[in-house]
């Protein structure tokens, strides 16, 4: 059997869990991390367009993909 080892952010957040195990506290942490990504993505997009590696064209390309065969 294969061992799972943690790398420190998941420690982290696991000892963080030990304090708060209320549903409510799950919503808000995982509200928290959406907004984390989703401006982290966003900023990362920005780049990709400002250096004209992402353009309109690109966009509707990856539109009509069937992402699920990838």
């Amino acid at each position: 059997m294969e061992t799972t080892r943690f790398n420190p952010i998941q420690i982290h957040l696991l000892k963080m869990f030990e304090y708060d195990q209320s549903d409510t506290g799950l919503k808000e942490l995982k509200n928290v991390l959406y907004q984390y990504y989703s401006k982290r993505m966003d900023q990362e997009l920005d780049k990709l367009w400002d250096n004209g590696q992402l353009d309109q064209k690109k966009l509707d390309e990856i539109s009509n993909m069937d992402l699920h065969k990838l």
